[in-house]
């Protein structure tokens, strides 16, 4: 059985205040948090994946008024999980908001299917919070080692960092939840293609994404790619990396990037290739465990702080540009030489950050020409520090 690891997000004051949507993939954690993390805090529980009571509230869904007016409550709080399978509840919990002043938990794998449908947002009454799977910090806050080829093989899903058959339970997560799942939240009537598409999406990882490429590499049209991204981005199976378009000197190109939400999922449709550090795909799954870590941290820690990457038209890139304050570039070797600043370098020309940090497996910080070069790890305890991002604790 997993281990319970402590999550980095606390939202106690923002459900001290009022209503907050949870939103994370399947197996992330999200109950497990609620169990271990919010008992203590969550007054009343109704749990959708309950048959039972799924077809109740479906069927009539005023039932959760009943019972909570039968209790006479008033400035509780209450926990409505995975609450997009009764989109019409949303409707009963504005209503109990207003009346009541009751607060709502309500947690979910998918918004989709609520915003589709049109239904009651709780008119802004809601803050919204991401939950993403495992990170470094979470880990090693827990006392447990955070080991580099486990989390590029097994991934950072909860069950599968602590698996012990993790390529039976990456395909179980590909083939029901994937590819099933969220096919459907897409209309996907052709699954196999639909699957063909996730396959061609896990070799563009971490790239600048190309439509119409990707619609010809999976025998789909461009139109349906673009819907088909926009699925697995609803569904927080993925997410665009925008590009800082900022820079004068050198123009930007505006072109987005696409990471999926987890290393193991990638070498899952990818085949199981395994990823050791003399195989050709060890640096893009580096880059996207390092994107990981800062994406969690901005969600958990300072949701207002952008993230998005920078490449000019003359071909120099930096990997991660964190608001206004920090440029990253990621490489995965182990001695960084004088061509890996090159993309900082040209990027601090622009005069618009103040810091400019590359990222890699040398063993100790050093500086080099005014740039930061810092071990991973290193990178990610600054990071959660907040030390790279000035006021993000």
């Amino acid at each position: 059985m997993a281990s319970y690891v402590p999550r980095a997000l606390n939202i106690r004051a923002l459900l001290g205040a009022g209503t907050v949507f949870l939103f994370g993939p399947r197996q992330t954690g999200k109950s497990s948090y609620l169990r271990n993390e919010l008992a203590d805090q969550v007054d009343y529980t109704w749990n959708l994946l309950d048959q039972g009571l799924f077809r109740r509230a479906s069927a009539d869904p005023t039932l959760l008024r009943q019972e909570l007016a039968a209790r006479n409550w008033r400035d509780r709080i209450v926990c409505i999980d995975e609450i997009q399978r009764c989109p019409d509840l949303l409707n009963e919990v504005h209503l109990m908001i207003e009346e009541r002043d009751l607060r709502f938990l309500l947690t979910g794998s998918s918004a989709r299917g609520l915003r589709r449908r049109g239904v009651n947002l709780l008119g802004g009454r809601g803050r919204d919070r991401r939950f993403h799977p495992l990170t470094w910090f979470e880990i090693t806050s827990a006392g447990l080692t955070f080991d580099l080829d486990r989390a590029m093989n097994h991934g950072l899903l909860p069950p599968h960092w602590f698996s012990v058959s993790v390529d039976d339970d990456l395909d179980a997560y590909v083939g029901r939840y994937l590819t099933e799942e969220i096919g459907a939240e897409g209309s996907a009537r052709n699954l196999p293609a639909f699957n063909r598409f996730l396959e061609v999406a896990a070799l563009a990882n971490a790239q600048e994404v190309n439509f119409t490429a990707i619609g010809s590499d999976a025998g789909v049209a461009r139109q349906t790619v673009v819907q088909w991204f926009q699925v697995l981005t609803d569904t927080l199976a993925g997410a665009f990396l925008p590009s800082f378009t900022r820079t004068v000197k050198r123009k930007a190109i505006e072109r987005a990037k696409f990471f999926l939400f987890d290393p193991g999922i990638v070498r899952a449709l990818r085949g199981f290739p395994r990823i050791s550090a003399g195989s050709a795909d060890f640096g893009p799954f580096f880059e996207h465990l390092i994107y990981l870590e800062i994406l969690a941290w901005r969600d958990y820690r300072n949701p207002r702080t952008s993230l998005s990457y920078w490449r000019c038209r003359s071909g120099y890139e930096v990997d991660f540009v964190l608001g206004n304050h920090a440029a990253v570039e990621v490489k995965a070797t182990a001695r960084v030489n004088d061509r890996d600043l090159r993309g900082l370098r040209a990027l601090r020309e622009e005069g618009l950050l103040d810091r400019f940090i590359l990222v890699c497996r040398e063993e100790r910080a050093r500086q080099l020409d005014g740039i930061d070069i810092l071990p991973w790890e290193a990178f990610f305890q600054q990071l959660w520090d907040g030390a790279i991002v000035p006021g993000a604790t």
